[in-house]
């Protein structure tokens, strides 16, 4: 839960006890309502909490206590606006405890995790509130409440009876004890990736061993090795954007090898950031916790709301397209083996043992590079220069411009973090702001690996039928910029950005009048569908020729490399689905356990590769020790939901291509309506019927993938 209304005399008193405001309790002096960041101290943090829970508690008490018989407004209305400054605080504390999350803010987040766990646990098994909600919950149907209102009222009562409402006492008293712990360990999870990742560097210092490596690529790594105090050497770490180019060019097999060792085997090296431990105590607690409910596994007590609804359901659908997947796989690592085979046969690969003869996971990528450009005459190192990131940001804003009719554009005067964020102004045709949206794209030290959207603050529309619009940050890892050139992105990195801002429109379209049901408030296996159906925009050739332009001439991108792109769309589609389903699979094998004593992590993980017969040349795509989505994130027994989204996204942009124009307005506007600015305000699968009239049809999927 994460609502608040603060009376305004009871912040009064909070500021009276300080000479110095606290700017996360003040209301911010800029137009657009972002917290002044330059004036937040640490020391700001644990007193913001602490008066936001007090505020928090305040409202519960008032709802608990209302002399008048529980109703709509006065229970479950209430509820939904209250927790607004705790909410507040919290935006701002967790999105830079994950972009800017240096050793002082990670240990005052274990200060403060368990508090906000408390507060949680403390008002969805507090009795007094359970029966009133519990009274306007059985009197639902004889209200005479809106579809919105009513789905409220149905959302906060399974939140509540899912969080231990009904439970008896002891079983309240021991859930409080695991959520708990299981917030304490997800932090230190991540916090351990984050260190892995920070403190493994590799040094090269014979540019002989970077053969094949582009310019690019090394021009950035001899920038990062200065800025380590190793001038006129390479440094390379287990970031995606340093170690992929060594992987897709680089003729060093062993430099190969040992940096997707480094990657892949992070959390997993028996020394303080170890997370063996920490999955062990975790799947524990989250069985546990699945019993006390009267769930088998937790994957069936976390997907009860789920579109799956349950994990048998999620799994089978897993299986349906591993088999395809699988067998596409197989075909591409005997084409991959042929290369290697040429390679050791010129020569160019030293065999001192049999496995040397073997395609390996470290060549996958390499030879992956040279059969597209055998197959396709297209590569990566050709790709970049026409993918420059801020161009690549403008097309994706055109795209929701054309589609949805909204206009994006830079606004000076809203506070940042961090002087790489940029910040833009959002509205709909007439004018009327629909979001503050904040970019940051480059990683830092202090940053968590990956890409995501957050919400700082959510839409809502209040009691007076003012419509409050959020502050959404869209967050990336992608290549900085070097001293000869701007930051270039590649074909991956451009769906990306698509991706993360299809989540942001979900939220900057929200148009919702509770909090509770507003924006991505939705469950997981449909939240990404607004993410994933922007992703098929971005390699429409009217689309490309939006933001494709050579970043040193200006060109724009020329049809024959459109059109090599698309006809290299389901290249290596056998890899790509097989290193994702695999680690859904392993998700799913974890939360499907039924009881839980002591996991051996690393044979559980093989075990789970064997069953569903993975081939070794591949690596799942999260191992279990660095599986931030699953341990960190809120998508455990949940990480299937990008594939079932994929099916959806698939079918939603046929939607589009049956009227034989992807840009059609009125499916356009059909989006927006049903999915985008609805939120959680009605059933997922409701949602999506309004939409396509149907439910969704998984042969655009195999489609779309070559799986077919």
């Amino acid at each position: 839960m994460k609502k608040l209304i603060i009376p305004a005399a009871l912040a009064m008193t909070m500021l009276s006890c300080t000479t110095r405001e606290n700017p996360l309790l003040t209301t911010p002096k800029n137009e657009y309502g972002v917290v002044e960041f330059s004036q937040v101290q640490l020391s700001d943090y644990k007193p913001a909490f602490e008066a936001a829970i007090a505020a928090y508690n305040a409202e519960i008490d008032a709802i608990v206590n209302c002399p008048d018989a529980p109703t709509f407004q006065n229970t479950v209305a209430a509820l939904d606006r209250s927790g607004l400054l705790l909410e507040r605080v919290e935006g701002v504390f967790y999105n830079l405890l994950e972009t800017e999350g240096d050793d002082e803010m990670n240990k005052l987040a274990e200060e403060i995790s368990p508090m906000v766990t408390e507060v949680s646990d403390n008002i969805l098994l507090n009795e007094g509130l359970f029966q009133r909600i519990k009274a306007v919950y059985d009197t639902r149907m004889e209200a005479n409440l809106t579809p919105e209102q009513l789905r409220l009222t149905e959302v906060i009562y399974r939140q509540f009876a899912q969080n231990g409402a009904n439970l008896d006492p002891a079983a309240k008293e021991r859930l409080k004890e695991i959520n708990k712990e299981l917030a304490s360990l997800s932090l230190k999870f991540g916090q351990n990736v984050v260190a892995e990742t920070n403190s493994c560097q590799r040094f090269v210092t014979n540019e002989a061993e970077l053969e094949g490596l582009p310019e690019g690529a090394k021009a950035a790594a001899a920038e990062e090795a200065a800025a380590a105090g190793h001038e006129g050497e390479w440094l390379f770490t287990p970031k995606r954007t340093s170690f992929t180019p060594v992987l897709q060019y680089c003729t060093n097999r062993e430099l190969r090898k040992t940096l997707l060792m480094d990657y892949t085997t992070r959390g997993n090296h028996d020394n303080a950031n170890d997370n063996k431990a920490i999955i062990n105590r975790t799947m524990r607690l989250r069985t546990e916790k699945a019993h006390l409910f009267g769930f088998d596994c937790a994957a069936d007590f976390i997907l009860q709301d789920a579109m799956a609804h349950d994990g048998k359901t999620a799994y089978e659908f897993l299986l349906s397209v591993w088999e395809p997947s699988l067998a596409a796989a197989k075909r591409e690592r005997a084409a991959l083996q042929e290369l290697l085979d040429e390679d050791i046969k010129a020569g160019l690969v030293k065999v001192n043992s049999p496995e040397d003869a073997k395609l390996q996971p470290w060549d996958w990528w390499f030879y992956t590079e040279r059969l597209r450009n055998l197959k396709y005459a297209v590569n990566e190192e050709e790709l970049k220069p026409y993918f420059e990131l801020s161009n690549v940001r403008k097309g994706v804003f055109n795209l929701a411009h054309r589609l949805y009719g909204i206009n994006i554009e830079p606004v000076s005067g809203v506070p940042v973090y961090n002087p790489e964020c940029e910040t833009f102004k959002i509205t709909d045709a007439e004018g009327n702001l629909l979001a503050i949206f904040i970019t940051d794209y480059f990683p830092r030290a202090t940053k968590r690996p990956g890409a995501w959207m957050n919400n700082m603050v959510s839409q809502y529309i209040d009691d007076n039928g003012v419509d409050h619009r959020p502050i959404i940050v869209n967050v990336g890892n992608f290549n900085k910029p070097t001293a000869g050139q701007p930051a270039l992105l590649s074909m991956d990195d451009v769906e990306t950005l698509f991706h993360e801002f299809g989540h942001a429109l979900h939220g900057i379209l929200s148009k919702c009048t509770y909090r509770t049901l507003s924006g991505t408030n939705v469950p997981r296996d449909f939240v990404e569908l607004p993410s994933q159906i922007n992703e098929n925009w971005c390699y429409a050739p009217e689309v490309m020729k939006t933001y494709a332009f050579h970043y040193q001439t200006g060109e724009v991108i020329p049809d024959s490399l459109i059109q090599k792109i698309n006809a290299a769309s389901t290249f290596n589609m056998g890899f790509v689905e097989t290193e994702l389903l695999s680690a859904s699979i392993l998700d799913m094998d974890y939360h499907l356990l039924t009881s839980v004593d002591t996991i051996d992590v690393n044979a559980f993980e093989a075990a789970s590769m064997a069953k569903m017969g993975m081939i070794p040349e591949i690596i799942t795509r999260y191992r279990s020790t660095f599986y931030n989505h699953i341990f960190t994130t809120g998508y455990e027994a949940g990480y299937y939901s990008y594939t079932w989204s994929a099916v959806l996204d698939s079918d939603a942009f046929h939607a589009f291509v049956e009227t034989g124009d992807i840009f059609d307005p009125a499916t356009a506007a059909r989006f927006r309506d049903e999915i985008l600015s609805k939120g959680n305000t009605a059933d997922a699968a409701v949602l999506y019927q309004n939409f396509r009239g149907r439910q969704a049809d998984p042969k655009f999927f195999l489609e779309k993938k070559g799986l077919n």
